[in-house]
């Protein structure tokens, strides 16, 4: 770790644009033949369907699309593109060519309702959008609301009133494509945060901040070289798509590995772990807490050698269970949709459960209190990043259109993350919970991570979240939503809620344990899988 702080000195230069300086860099390697056959994209559909595209290959077709997005929608650099499309490979090449292109991507999930996409269209006025045909009928239920639309590609067979057909479009367009030229700070695109505390924001982030400050990702955290094939899970709306199925693997020269899995699936991960070459693979915790439900003990994952874990905290217990049945570590790493990788377990590193690693290179990680003072090891405080008197290049620009909220993340010389962590002796930082959703009762202040992690590793629970419930007495009492497995369904719910609260006073201190709890067939999540934690606390106030 120590060598990585010292090795790590990234060059941001005037002048950066990842298509040209990276992908098209890794196409001159690949014709000197100076990289493993490897392709740079390698999509299955799971019904014999496959894509293998090498960086050539994905420079010739994604110079197309970038002519489809100059000529055909007349799309100018700085203009806003909506992509909302399921892992098709498609996907990836508009993303290239937005790039050539200098127009801002907004990626966006299928999950997205036509209200979202509505929000969506106003906040950002995108001049355009390119979608499929499950989600065409919901942006025509509201395009005519949205004056900055001027353009609907559809990526698709068929053809649809009022959208550009994209299959067509892209065949007949030319393959030369002079890429933009952008500086490093010009916008490249803006995701919209899960929105697990309130209505999502635009992070815009520059073309430097994901395709220079992801280097800290591929190179140490995922450990990804030119012979790597690397499968991340994420959702395509959602920021972790880009930092590790774009940039941490492309800029190591890395295959990306995608199937299709339009339902997620454990058997289809397993079984594509055990019959294709992936070496590196990641997966929120969520996945993780399905995966250790099964027998994985059936399969083998021949090439396997690294699995990585990002999204929201993973609990001990499922890390270990996790490597009894593999052999592998979980390595986490902790960031948001306005930074890169914050804290993680680094290559070489002593993994300790449940904490989220170390600091980044690239930022100067520190917990502070109200007033913006270091606090020192064991004391619990805000997650903030070092923003003064330089800010890190590898942050997001501003939440776009919305001053006042970038402000507000800004507290003395920091840039305040919004979470709460505590770091230990050896410098390790551990998470305690979202600010909102830290619980204090009775003067005791308990983060939820801690107390579903206990409850998770009891052999009743499949998973829980863990809010703040209203108390006469205490002013407010830890509270429990458990998902139980089939084999507990069907137990006495009073003498299953006794059992879990007596193994919480074993596995944690006893002032922790929930008082209340309540069984769910589900959690409410976010569109990408996060727990809504201030949905059941605010459900829980109303009362």
């Amino acid at each position: 770790y120590e060598a990585i702080q010292h090795q790590y000195r990234p060059e941001v230069p005037e002048y950066f644009n990842f298509a040209r300086d990276v992908l098209d860099r890794w196409t001159e390697v690949e014709k000197e033949g100076k990289k493993s056959k490897n392709p740079a994209l390698w999509w299955i559909d799971g019904a014999g369907e496959e894509v293998r595209w090498s960086f050539e290959e994905l420079g010739v077709l994604s110079r197309k699309v970038a002519n489809v997005l100059s000529d055909a929608c007349s799309l100018q650099q700085g203009d806003r593109v909506i992509l909302i499309l399921p892992r098709i490979p498609e996907w990836w090449l508009v993303n290239v060519a937005c790039m050539r292109t200098g127009t801002v991507l907004i990626p966006g999930t299928q999950q997205l309702t036509a209200k979202d996409i509505l929000h969506r269209l106003q906040k950002s006025k995108a001049k355009c959008i390119i979608t499929d045909d499950s989600v065409a009928p919901a942006v025509d239920s509201v395009g005519a609301e949205c004056q900055s639309l001027k353009f609907k590609l559809l990526v698709s067979q068929g053809h649809r009133e009022g959208w550009l057909n994209f299959k067509d479009l892209l065949k007949n367009a030319p393959s030369d494509h002079q890429c933009v030229t952008t500086k490093c700070q010009d916008p490249m695109a803006i995701y919209f945060t899960s929105g697990t505390t309130g209505s999502p924001k635009m992070a815009e982030h520059s073309h430097s901040s994901y395709g220079i400050g992801l280097t800290v990702s591929g190179r140490y955290w995922l450990d990804l070289t030119s012979s790597d094939i690397f499968w991340n899970t994420s959702d395509t709306g959602w920021a972790k798509a880009a930092w590790s199925s774009i940039f941490s693997s492309w800029i190591q020269g890395a295959c990306v590995f995608v199937h299709k899995m339009p339902q997620f699936n454990p058997s289809v991960v397993f079984e594509s772990l055990s019959r294709f070459p992936i070496t590196v693979f990641c997966s929120p915790p969520t996945a993780y807490r399905m995966f250790v439900q099964h027998k994985l003990s059936s399969y083998m994952f021949k090439s396997l050698r690294r699995c990585v874990s990002a999204g929201e905290p993973i609990n001990p217990e499922v890390m270990q269970e996790w490597k009894a049945q593999t052999g592998l570590d979980i390595y986490e790493g902790y960031g948001q949709t306005e930074t890169v990788l914050i804290c993680g377990n680094f290559k070489g590193m002593k993994i300790k459960p449940g904490s989220m690693g170390k600091p980044s290179p690239g930022y100067d990680v520190k917990i502070i209190d109200e007033n913006s003072n270091i606090l020192p090891p064991g004391k619990e405080g805000d997650i903030a990043i070092r923003v003064k008197p330089m800010r890190s290049p590898f942050l997001f620009t501003c939440y776009a259109d919305d001053p006042e909220k970038t402000e507000a993340t800004i507290r003395g010389d920091f840039y305040v993350t919004g979470d709460r962590g505590i770091m230990d002796e050896e410098g390790y930082f551990w998470f305690v919970g979202r600010a909102d959703d830290v619980i204090n009762s009775a003067g005791y202040r308990i983060g939820p991570f801690e107390v579903e992690s206990a409850l998770v590793e009891h052999p009743a629970v499949v998973e829980s979240a863990v809010v703040s419930s209203p108390d006469p007495i205490r002013g407010e009492v830890v509270k429990a939503f458990v998902v139980l497995t089939s084999d507990y369904a069907s137990h006495d719910p009073e003498k299953v809620m006794k059992e879990l609260q007596d193994h919480v006073k074993k596995v944690t201190a006893p002032y922790k344990y929930p008082r209340k709890m309540e069984f769910v067939q589900q959690l409410p999540k976010t569109v990408s899988g996060k727990i809504r934690r201030n949905e059941l606390r605010q459900k829980e106030w109303r009362k």
